[in-house]
């Protein structure tokens, strides 16, 4: 599958390609001796940089190369290894093409951006080889669907239970099912954050992960005997299962934003880089 093993598609091919190709440009680098400090207008530069800007061409190429795979050469596999392996070349031929010359300009600003996009890349790496294997881990064999009809059942079966109990502790546990909250915006989802409430005693309180609710039922449990503490305990239990699977769906959320977050950077500052680097070329050729 793509997101297990296009890092060793072909024998680890891309990763020996861009090796060589990181190593001879360090060492052309090591050996060039202007008469002038490094920098991108010698003839080294300027090679270093017409390499620089085939690759950035060819590797922004791959996000249109992905969506029409069934025609023309290689594999999705294929294209995306050397997508990986050579955007991580292009950070030696880039920097040794500044010759390590910068300024408020912009080809330092074009710089700059080929570097968000090659560091956005490597978190892309991470998202879709480490955070799919995370879902399947907190889901076991489950689908999502299935935990969430699971929360339903936990919530019909606290509704029968809440029966047996005091108004007051019945309102509480029913106002925090009905302000739990699911996933919310892309921030709580990036981030995990719950904005579930509970109104107890009359107040309106937080209650992420549950806590405030279970602490609530801690309370008066300690205060209750015969058969309604033994009905507020088969609450509690049933309140900490229906925990447990909340977080299972939370994590879940979390790591499926958290797969796609790097794309809302990564896309965009591409289109940056581009521009930037027409800009840079242009001046390169009209003003030097």
């Amino acid at each position: 599958m793509i997101h297990t093993s296009f890092l060793s598609h072909d024998r680890f091919k891309f990763l020996w390609v861009a090796l060589a190709l990181g190593l001879i440009s360090a060492l052309f680098y090591l050996f060039h001796d202007p008469k002038e400090p490094p920098n991108g207008g010698t003839w080294l530069g300027y090679s270093l940089g017409t390499v620089g800007a085939i690759l950035i061409l060819w590797l922004t190429y791959l996000g249109r190369r992905k969506r029409n795979f069934l025609n023309g050469s290689g594999t999705v596999k294929g294209w995306v290894s050397a997508h990986v392996y050579l955007g991580a070349a292009l950070l030696i031929v880039g920097t040794l093409h500044t010759g390590f010359q910068f300024g408020w300009n912009i080809h330092t600003v074009a710089y700059a951006l080929m570097c968000v996009v090659i560091l956005s890349g490597f978190y892309g790496i991470y998202a879709y080889t480490a955070l799919p294997s995370t879902r399947n881990d907190l889901k076991g064999s489950q689908t999502l669907d299935e935990i969430f009809v699971q929360v339903e059942d936990r919530d019909a079966q606290i509704l029968k239970l809440v029966e047996g109990v005091n108004s007051q502790v019945s309102s509480a546990i029913t106002s925090a099912l009905d302000r739990t909250v699911i996933g919310g915006g892309y921030r709580e989802q990036l981030f995990g954050i719950d904005r579930s409430l509970a109104m107890i005693n009359g107040r309106l309180v937080g209650n992420p992960a549950q806590g405030a609710i279970l602490e609530y039922l801690i309370e008066t449990l300690s205060k209750e005997k015969g058969q309604t503490r033994e009905r507020l305990g088969q609450l509690m239990n049933a309140l900490a299962e229906r925990k447990k699977l909340l977080d299972i769906i939370r994590d879940d959320i979390k790591a499926q934003a958290r797969t796609s977050a790097w794309l809302l950077v990564h896309v965009p500052v591409t289109f940056g880089l581009l521009a930037s680097l027409i800009a840079h070329v242009i001046s390169v050729f009209v003003y030097w």
